[in-house]
């Protein structure tokens, strides 16, 4: 009798999604900064550095709370892993491209 042992593997991929997560709220927050003056000084905490603070701040926050979410969730159960690294990577991809300024420049 060969039977394959389920794995549980939802911790392990809440903090990959979450981090896809976070990569991408990074990236929007990025792009919405530069483009929305209001959102832009909103996001400014500390002026020396600018709306910076705000855009990771908020990102870091997403990123815990997502996690803090799909790990509750997820908890001793096994999920898709692939499903869910491919969907990071591209999370992961999506956010990248929203801090370069010839993509935020677009709108």
């Amino acid at each position: 009798m060969n039977q394959q042992a389920e794995v549980n593997n939802g911790l392990p991929a809440a903090a990959m999604l979450a981090a896809g997560i976070g990569s991408l709220t990074l990236g929007l927050m990025t792009t919405l900064a530069e483009n929305i003056s209001v959102i832009g000084n909103l996001l400014n905490f500390y002026n020396p550095v600018g709306a910076l603070t705000g855009k990771t701040l908020v990102a870091i926050a997403v990123w815990l709370i997502s996690w803090g979410v799909l790990a509750g969730k997820w908890r001793g159960q096994s999920v898709n892993f692939g499903k869910i690294y491919k969907s990071t990577l591209i999370l992961v991809a999506l956010g990248v491209v929203g801090t370069f300024p010839p993509f935020f420049d677009l709108f």
